[in-house]
């Protein structure tokens, strides 16, 4: 009885003599590097583009009047930049001479460690980053006043009788936090949603690339 390509394929990963396991081993090599090289262009594009976009808007933020934000802004990113250049260092050193399945489950445990540590520093990122906007909004010169001083004057007249901390509405301290709590709290997810947006695909053949070696494995 003839046996089906799907028996020939196993028995390729299997016995080390068969014609087609280099054949179709070189092929798997080949998609697992291109996928992972393919991560890592676009890894690096990013970090770049990342850390681009903070020194321009540290630049642009002296000009508009709100320092305290971009510097906050640019100190923060760097850090981020900082530590996934550190795991993308660590992503290097992945053994490009292993199997095309052993290549992909070392990366795939990397991926998952890299997610993991930037949802967790999602959680203060975005906190962070709106922060920063409040007090450099607040503290930004208004006709020789802080701005956000001239806002509380403002809404004074209207309502003489709020209560302030630290010359603050409690109202307005109230919603802050709550914005605060609420990125905090969905942090982690809004990373995985941006993250799905621009690895999504890459993700994906990935998981298809081991699905696919395992079955024949299988």
């Amino acid at each position: 009885m003839e046996k089906s390509i799907e028996d020939i394929w196993k028995e390729g990963f299997l016995e080390s003599d068969a014609l087609v396991a280099p054949k179709i081993n070189k092929l798997y090599n080949k998609k697992s590097i291109h996928v992972i090289d393919k991560f890592k262009r676009m890894f690096k594009i990013n970090l770049i583009a990342i850390i681009a976009f903070s020194f321009i808007f540290l630049i642009i933020s002296f000009f508009i009047g709100i320092p305290i934000t971009g510097v906050i802004f640019f100190v923060t990113l760097s850090v981020l930049v900082f530590i996934n250049k550190e795991l993308l260092n660590n992503l290097e050193k992945v053994d490009l001479g292993a199997s095309s399945y052993q290549y992909l489950k070392a990366f795939n445990q990397w991926k998952n460690k890299q997610i993991a540590i930037n949802k967790k520093i999602s959680k203060f990122l975005y906190p962070i980053i709106f922060l920063s906007m409040i007090l450099g909004f607040w503290f930004k010169d208004a006709e020789g006043m802080p701005l956000g001083e001239r806002l509380v004057n403002e809404v004074l007249k209207g309502f003489p009788d709020i209560y302030l901390i630290y010359g603050i509405p409690v109202v307005g301290i109230v919603i802050a936090l709550l914005i605060l709590v609420l990125l905090a709290f969905f942090g982690d997810r809004i990373y995985k949603w941006d993250l799905n947006i621009i690895y999504g695909r890459v993700f994906k053949k990935l998981e298809e690339l081991i699905a696919d070696i395992e079955n024949l494995r299988s």
